[in-house]
């Protein structure tokens, strides 16, 4: 019998599942980075796109902004506590990608293939 997913699942999801969200955070995940650096990390998203999820993610506490003063002015971003927190996560659907999903995870981070326990 079908049950409906608790609250905090729907929210993972709805988190992780909007679209360029969970590639942004995976980008994140060896380090800070400057927009540019994202931009070329995460094939396909427009710079509007990626301003929008840096900020959403940003409001979410997963990421932070910070500004070096210039000149020239730079922006990085890194992820927070808890954007670091997603970790375990994003090498478990790693590893399911893997196994179960025609082509895998090619091309994933290395950090997300870490040995079996």
């Amino acid at each position: 019998m079908c049950s409906e997913p608790e609250g905090g699942l729907r929210q993972v999801f709805g988190l992780l599942g909007k679209r360029w969200n969970g590639l942004v955070i995976a980008a994140l995940m060896g380090g800070p980075g400057g927009f540019a650096e994202l931009k070329r990390a995460v094939p396909g998203i427009s710079e509007r796109m990626l301003s929008e999820r840096l900020t959403e993610l940003a409001e979410l506490h997963l990421v932070a902004r910070e500004v070096e003063p210039g000149p020239p002015l730079r922006v990085t971003y890194r992820l927070t506590e808890s954007g670091h927190g997603l970790r375990p996560a994003m090498v478990e659907l790693t590893r399911w990608a893997d196994r179960f999903l025609a082509g895998g995870s090619a091309g994933c981070p290395e950090a997300f293939r870490e040995p079996s326990s």
